[in-house]
């Protein structure tokens, strides 16, 4: 069962097999066929959700970037979490791992420098 777990590459995942006593002797091999194929059918109809790391940035920028800030974010996937209005637009928000360094990259671009990244406040 477990290699067939491992075979899936799946992490986080349990696999349980409750086999009730017909009268039928199936041996060691029979139960670990029977095991397998179990759990193979099991997983072969189950949804597979990818585990996405993300990685949560924190930055302020002037009244004037705010809707730009907002469309590149929305563009690139990422999630809004939070924002605050005071001197200047506070954003929090969370990206996947992998499109982060390019968001930022992106936007300091396209930002000419009037954006200043905050620590994250945890």
């Amino acid at each position: 069962m477990l290699e067939v777990l491992r075979h899936q590459d799946l992490e986080g995942v349990l696999a349980t097999v409750v086999r009730y006593y017909g009268g039928i002797q199936l041996g060691a091999g029979g139960l670990v066929r029977a095991y397998t194929d179990c759990v193979a059918q099991a997983l072969k109809n189950a949804t597979k959700i990818p585990i996405i790391k993300l990685r949560r940035l924190h930055c302020s920028v002037p009244y004037a970037l705010e809707g730009m800030l907002r469309r590149e974010l929305e563009s690139a996937g990422g999630v809004l979490l939070s924002v605050q209005h005071g001197d200047g637009v506070e954003f929090a928000f969370s990206i996947a791992e992998t499109s982060a360094n390019g968001l930022v990259a992106h936007l300091n671009e396209v930002g000419q420098g009037r954006i200043a990244w905050l620590e994250v406040k945890v």
